[in-house]
């Protein structure tokens, strides 16, 4: 089951970016390497580089960090709900909206840096619980039906989205 990649059927198309990012393989098994892989990248960062913005109106490294922190949040409470047999649609989420009112940069980079690994730490024991009939389960999230396995791909590959641009355009 771990294995088995979501149908186009379980998301809705604008995650297909992110889903195509993940790798094949055990998706357990990749939510955990990217704590590690993810927490020696973003420990690189010098600190000058952490309210840095590659071009004007975009996030700070800061904001983009909390930004992945906050839609995990977001992706892994709706796997949660539906993998529970939550029947009511779920709220869609503006991303620019969050971070506007976020603010981020008070938090220290180490304390955010630790909130994310603590966060996809308990993220990934909680998809571990669920059993196969949890992981077909679908809810209805911002008007269009996802299963829990499809949002365990979100997770991973809005991760994997936001690193690779952390690592080009932030950290070069």
């Amino acid at each position: 089951m771990y294995t088995m990649r979501p149908q186009a059927s379980e998301y809705n198309a604008y995650y297909g970016g992110y889903i195509e990012q993940v790798p094949e393989g055990d998706i357990l098994s990749i939510l955990r390497s990217q704590i590690v892989e993810s927490t020696m990248l973003l420990e690189r960062a010098k600190p000058e580089r952490v309210e840095y913005r590659y071009a004007p109106g975009k996030w700070t490294l800061h904001e983009v960090v909390g930004h992945v922190v906050d839609m995990e949040w977001v992706f892994t409470v709706r796997a949660l709900s539906f993998a529970r047999g939550m029947e009511a649609p779920m709220p869609g989420v503006e991303q620019e909206d969050f971070v506007k009112v976020a603010n981020f940069a008070p938090q220290s980079w180490p304390a955010l840096i630790a909130q994310w690994r603590a966060l996809r730490a308990a993220n990934t024991i909680l998809f571990e619980t669920f059993d196969d009939a949890a992981w077909t389960r679908k809810g209805i999230a911002s008007d269009n039906p996802v299963s829990v396995r499809a949002l365990a791909y979100i997770v991973a590959g809005h991760e994997r989205h936001h690193m690779g641009i952390i690592r080009e355009r932030y950290l070069g």
